[in-house]
C-alpha cells in the first residue's frame, strides 16, 4: 500500500471553495468520490493522524496514489458531479445500497403501438413505464386482473398477440372481457392508448379522477335508459374500488410521499421506503449497505437520496419526502428533486400524527430487515467458521474459541446496577446458557469495578463447580448434577471472554481471573466507538478489518449482551419503582408487596389493571386493592374506588 505523504498535495495548492474529489489507485482506477463545501478542510482531513480515522478510510487513503478534485459553483453543481462519477466510475470504496431482496414491479409498454401491462422484476428498459416495487407479486398481480375488468388493455406478449393477429381470433382475455383485442380490431390505437392512460393513472395514485368520470359516465347511460352500459360500468367501479381498498388509508389527507426510514448499527445500515400515493401504501423497498465510514444519519441519507432519485422519472418522485433527520444539504437536494419532478419537493421530519406513526413504522421494518440480514449471515456454517478461524487467527489463540462469552454492565446513574453474561456456541447464541448478576459490592457507576466483581463471581462458580464434580464423580468430571440430571450452570469454561468496553475493563477481568488462577480461557474487550478490539496488556488496540466475519461475530456478541443487561436492568427499574410505589400503602408488607410485583411484572401493567384484577392477587382484599389503585395511579391520598371497573371516583 502507498504511503498517504507520498501523494499529498500541498496544503496551499488546495482551494477552499466547493468540489468534488477523487481518489485513484495506482493503475489509474477511481476508488472513492467526495464532496467538500471546503476542499481544502476535507482533503487535509484525510491525510492527518491515520489513527483517528474510520478503518475504511485508512484503508482507502492507503491504496490510493492520487488525489484529484474539480471547482464547481455551489453545493448543487457538487451534488450532481460527486453522482456523476460515482455512476460513471463505481468506486470501491463508495456504500452502495443494494435491494435486500427482489421486489416486483409493473410495467407498460408505452413505446410500442398498442402497450401492455405486465409484472416484472429485475432491471427496467427505456421506453417503459414502471410503478411499485410492490411487497408480494401474488398482491399485485390480483390487483392488475382487476384493474383489466375495468380498463381492459392488451396484457399479452408479443408472440401472443402476432399468433392472435393472424388468425384473426383474439385469445382467451380479449373473450371474456379483460382486453379490448387490439389485435382484432377491435379497437384502435387512439383508444387503445386512452385505456393504458387511464391504467397509468391509478398506479401512480391518481384515483379520484377515474372515479367520478365513471360515476358521471354511469348516471348519463342510465339516464338514457342505456341499463346494460350502466350495470357495465357499475360493475367496473366495484372491481375499481376493490383494487383500491387492498391499499389501507395510512395518510387521511390523501398525500403522496415516500417515508424513509434508517436502521444502523457500526458496521451495516438498513433503509426501508414507503411509497404513499394519495395516502396510500403503494409500494415498499429495503435495502442493506455496508457502511463505508462513519457518517452520520443525514449523510447517509443523502447518499440514499441521491441513488434513489437521481436517475427516476418525474412520476417516481413524490413532493414531500418524509425523513428521520434533515441532511445538512437538505435544501440542495430538494432544488435538484424538484428539477427532476418539475416541481416542489422537501424534506420533511414528521414530529407527531399519522405521518410520525408511519415513518416509526418504516423504522421497525428497516430494523427487522437489518436483523433478517444479520440472521441470514450468521445462520450460515462456512461463514460462522471462517469468523472463528478469523479470530483464532487475530487473537493468537491455540484453538478455534467454540465458547464465547459476553459480559456487560448496564445502570441509571448508578442505581440498579447489574450484569449479563450471555454465550455463543459454534457462533451462535445459546440462550439457555445466559446468566444475569445483581451487583452487590458496587456502589455508583464504576464499570470496572463492576466488571471486576462479575468476572470474580463467574470463575469462582466455575472453580466451585470442578470440585463439586470430582467430589461427586471418582471417574472424572461430570457435567450434569447427578441427582437432578440438569447441567451445572457454570460447569463449562469459555474459550474465550469478550467484555463490553476498552483498556479499563479488560484490565479488571484480567486482574479477576489472575487472582482465581485462571490461566487457560482468552480474553478481549470490545469498544464501541470505533470497534477496537483490545487485549490484556497491550498499549494500542487491535484493529480487526471492517469486513472481517470475525469482527462481526464480535460485534454480534457484544450487542446481545448490552441487550440482555439493558432489559434486565429495565426489569429491576420497574420493580423499584413499583415497590416505592407501595411503600406507603397502609397494611401492605414485604411479603404481600413482592406478591404483587410477581403477579403483574411490572408498573405499567399494574397501573393498566383494574381494583378487581388486584384484589385476585393472594392475600390482597378489595380496600387495600383500592389503596394500590389510588397509590398507582399518582394519587396522593387514598380516594374512592368502584370495585367493579376500577375507576377513581373523584370527592
Amino acid at each position: 500500500m502507498a504511503d498517504p505523504a507520498s501523494y499529498r498535495p500541498a496544503t496551499g495548492t488546495i482551494p477552499t471553495g466547493p468540489g468534488v474529489y477523487r481518489f485513484s489507485d495506482a493503475e489509474g482506477r477511481v476508488i472513492y468520490v467526495g464532496k467538500a463545501v471546503n476542499l481544502r478542510q476535507r482533503l487535509n482531513s484525510y491525510f492527518a493522524d491515520p489513527a483517528g480515522l474510520h478503518f475504511r478510510t485508512q484503508t482507502m487513503v492507503r491504496t490510493a496514489a492520487k488525489v484529484e478534485w474539480t471547482l464547481v459553483r455551489n453545493e448543487l453543481e457538487s451534488l450532481q458531479l460527486e453522482y456523476t462519477w460515482i455512476k460513471q466510475f463505481e468506486p470501491r470504496f463508495n456504500i452502495k445500497y443494494r435491494d435486500d431482496k427482489s421486489y416486483p414491479w409493473v410495467a407498460v409498454t408505452w413505446s410500442e403501438e398498442f402497450p401492455r401491462v405486465f409484472v416484472g422484476r429485475g432491471s427496467k428498459r427505456k421506453g417503459n413505464r414502471y410503478f411499485g416495487p410492490y411487497a408480494q407479486a401474488w398482491a399485485i398481480r390480483d390487483t392488475i386482473d382487476s384493474l383489466l375488468r375495468v380498463f381492459p388493455m392488451r396484457s399479452c406478449t408479443s408472440g401472443v398477440f402476432s399468433s392472435a393477429k393472424a388468425s384473426g381470433r383474439p385469445c382467451l382475455m380479449g373473450y371474456i372481457g379483460k382486453c379490448s383485442a387490439p389485435c382484432v380490431g377491435r379497437i384502435d390505437e387512439a383508444n387503445h392508448r386512452d385505456l393504458v392512460q387511464d391504467m397509468c393513472d391509478f398506479l401512480a395514485g391518481r384515483t379520484g379522477a377515474l372515479v367520478k368520470r365513471l360515476e358521471a359516465e354511469m348516471r348519463m347511460a342510465s339516464t338514457n335508459l342505456e341499463f346494460e352500459r350502466a350495470a357495465v360500468i357499475r360493475d367496473q367501479l366495484g372491481a375499481l374500488r376493490q383494487a383500491t381498498e387492498r391499499n389501507a388509508i395510512v395518510l387521511g389527507d390523501g398525500t403522496d410521499a415516500d417515508v424513509v426510514a434508517l436502521a444502523e448499527d457500526p458496521l451495516e445500515v438498513a433503509v426501508q421506503v414507503f411509497h404513499v400515493r394519495d395516502g396510500r401504501v403503494r409500494g415498499e423497498r429495503g435495502w442493506v449497505a455496508e457502511r463505508s465510514d462513519d457518517a452520520g444519519t443525514g449523510e447517509l441519507l443523502e447518499q440514499f437520496l441521491l441513488q434513489l432519485y437521481a436517475d427516476a422519472d418525474a412520476d417516481a418522485i413524490p413532493p414531500q419526502v418524509l425523513v428521520p433527520a434533515l441532511p445538512d444539504s437538505a435544501e440542495v437536494l430538494g432544488q435538484l428533486f424538484g428539477e427532476l419532478r418539475e416541481g416542489r419537493v422537501r424534506l420533511k421530519v414528521p414530529q407527531r400524527g399519522d405521518k410520525a406513526a408511519l415513518l416509526q413504522t418504516a423504522a421497525r421494518n428497516a430494523a427487522d430487515s437489518l436483523a433478517l440480514h444479520k440472521v441470514r449471515r450468521a445462520s450460515d456454517l462456512s461463514t460462522r467458521n471462517r469468523a472463528l478461524e478469523e479470530l483464532q487467527e487475530a487473537l493468537d489463540l491455540p484453538q478455534v474459541p467454540l465458547r464465547i462469552e459476553c459480559y456487560d454492565i448496564s445502570h441509571t446513574m448508578g442505581t440498579e446496577v447489574v450484569a449479563s453474561m450471555v454465550v455463543f456456541e459454534d457462533g451462535l447464541a445459546r440462550k439457555s446458557e445466559y446468566r444475569r448478576f445483581i451487583i452487590k459490592t458496587v456502589e455508583g457507576s464504576n464499570d470496572v469495578a463492576a466488571m471486576h466483581e462479575v468476572i470474580t463471581r463467574r470463575f469462582h462458580r466455575l472453580l466451585e463447580e470442578r470440585r463439586q464434580e470430582e467430589a461427586d464423580s471418582a471417574s472424572g468430571p461430570m457435567l450434569v448434577d447427578p441427582t437432578t440430571g440438569a447441567p451445572r450452570k457454570f460447569a463449562y469454561a469459555p474459550s474465550l471472554v469478550v467484555v463490553d468496553g476498552g483498556a479499563p475493563q479488560v484490565a479488571a477481568a484480567e486482574r479477576a481471573m489472575a487472582e482465581l488462577g485462571i490461566v487457560d480461557v482468552a480474553l478481549c474487550g470490545l469498544a464501541k466507538r470505533l470497534e477496537e478490539v483490545w487485549l490484556p496488556g497491550e498499549e494500542y488496540p487491535l484493529i480487526l478489518p471492517r469486513t472481517s466475519e470475525g469482527l462481526y461475530l464480535l460485534q454480534r456478541v457484544r450487542d446481545e449482551a448490552h441487550r440482555f443487561a439493558i432489559t434486565h436492568h429495565r426489569g429491576r427499574r420497574s420493580a423499584s419503582m413499583v415497590e416505592s410505589l407501595l411503600d406507603e400503602v397502609p397494611g401492605l408488607g414485604d411479603i404481600r408487596r413482592k406478591a404483587l410485583i410477581t403477579y403483574f411484572g411490572s408498573l405499567r401493567k399494574l397501573r393498566a389493571a383494574t381494583v378487581e384484577q388486584i384484589a385476585e392477587v393472594p392475600g390482597i382484599g378489595p380496600r387495600t386493592a383500592a389503596a394500590i389503585k389510588a397509590a398507582v395511579a399518582g394519587q396522593e391520598t387514598p380516594v374512592s374506588i368502584n370495585v367493579t371497573t376500577g375507576e377513581v371516583i373523584e370527592e
